[in-house]
C-alpha cells in the first residue's frame, strides 16, 4: 500500500469511528475531494490536514500515525511507533541547527543568549 492509500484508509477509519458522513466535512472539503482522499487518489496539504483533523477532533499527528500503522501491515503498533517518534524528536532536539532548537515539548524556537 502506498502513502496515499494508507492515508486514505486511515482518514476513512477515523471518520467512520466518529460516525461522521463525508457530508459532515463540507465546511472543510467537498464530498468529491473527501472521496478522492479516502480512496488514496490524492493527498492533502498540511493546511487541509489540519482542517480535516479539526473536524475529526484529533491531532494531525494522530491521523498520520494511523496512516503509518495501516501501512505497516501489522509490523508496527501505535506504542512502538510513538516510542520511535519520541526517540527521534529527542535526537533532533539535541541537534540544534542555525540558532534554532526543538524543546522537549516539541516547540521550535530561537536559542537564548545563555544557550549559545
Amino acid at each position: 500500500m502506498d502513502g496515499k492509500q494508507s492515508f486514505g484508509k486511515a482518514l476513512k477509519m477515523a471518520r467512520l469511528s466518529k460516525n461522521l458522513p463525508q457530508e459532515a466535512f463540507v465546511d472543510v472539503s467537498s464530498r468529491t475531494n473527501m472521496s478522492l482522499l479516502e480512496r488514496g487518489k490524492t493527498i492533502p496539504t498540511i493546511v487541509k490536514l489540519e482542517q480535516l483533523c479539526g473536524r475529526l477532533g484529533i491531532h494531525p499527528v494522530t491521523l498520520l500515525a494511523m496512516s503509518y500503522i495501516v501501512d505497516s501491515k501489522g509490523t508496527e503498533d501505535a506504542h512502538s511507533l510513538l516510542n520511535r517518534v519520541k526517540g527521534e524528536l529527542k535526537q533532533l532536539e539535541s541537534n540544534r541547527i542555525d540558532g534554532m532548537r526543538v524543546s522537549s515539548s516539541g516547540r521550535i524556537g530561537r536559542r537564548c543568549d545563555s544557550e549559545k
